[in-house]
């Protein structure tokens, strides 16, 4: 009885952290480029195996199950829908690859195409993270140009096209998006090499975002299933802890 107390506090574990990962897609439903997460549940094995005591498949008392727990959280990388802002500083990509930015001495990937122009004629993200060059360079304009630009700042291959300049953007593909890792909301960090998409082969959506991937409906109904799975594991904690109160209660009556 005590093990199952166990593991149902184990089932309420896993549940509270997946709920935290859902949580964390709602909270992100509107962050343009913002990539969902999910728990992976994983079947515990016993703690006896856990602890190398016995062997899985043995067929022994300790060849049971141990409840669930979170393995890892992943992150699905398929894209969000593309939609027009009407704010000619916003760019999307159609297709493969990541925007790339300046974070301190690090350069970060992202699909957040929702830049600014500072007044000097800087290029930057929202956070003030300059925007690279495809020559990983921070992107810089005439600010007096852009003051007089009409329409979008991009063409369609991804280049910043102002007072006669034209600056492709660094766009940038990692040779696997299991070499990515989350930082903060829309930013990754590449632990593997990011070359630059070739420019016959980049297309951009000027003008446009790529929302996140976060669906609201299908992030609800997964709440409103952990939530009640939580609720069970909670209450099969209760019944258990008051069986086993009643037991004892009834072992020190009869001594």
């Amino acid at each position: 009885m005590v093990y199952g107390l166990y593991i149902s506090a184990e089932g309420a574990q896993a549940q509270s952290r997946r709920l935290e990962v859902i949580s964390n897609n709602l909270a992100n439903a509107d962050t343009p480029g913002f990539k969902t997460e999910f728990a992976i549940l994983e079947a515990r094995d016993s703690e006896a195996i856990e602890q190398y005591l016995d062997s899985p498949g043995s067929g022994s008392i300790n060849n049971i199950g141990g409840g669930v727990m979170v393995r890892e959280t992943a992150t699905s990388f398929r894209p969000g829908p593309i939609t027009p802002t009407g704010n000619p500083a916003d760019i999307a990509i159609r297709g493969d690859g990541y925007f790339q930015v300046l974070y301190e001495d690090q350069v970060l990937l992202t699909r957040g195409g929702n830049f600014m122009f500072m007044p000097d004629g800087r290029l930057t993200t929202q956070d003030g993270y300059p925007v690279l060059g495809s020559d990983g360079t921070p992107v810089q304009v005439n600010p007096e140009a852009k003051a007089v630009h009409v329409g979008n700042y991009y063409n369609e291959r991804g280049e910043v096209v102002i007072g006669g300049d034209v600056i492709p953007l660094g766009i940038a593909k990692p040779e696997s998006n299991a070499d990515l890792v989350k930082f903060g909301q829309n930013f990754f960090r590449s632990m593997g090499a990011a070359g630059q998409i070739p420019e016959e082969d980049r297309l951009a959506a000027p003008g446009m975002l790529e929302r996140s991937s976060a669906n609201t409906i299908t992030e609800m109904m997964a709440m409103i299933e952990t939530t009640r799975a939580y609720e069970s594991n909670v209450n099969m904690i209760k019944t258990q802890d008051e069986a086993i109160g009643n037991l004892l209660g009834r072992v020190l009556r009869q001594s």
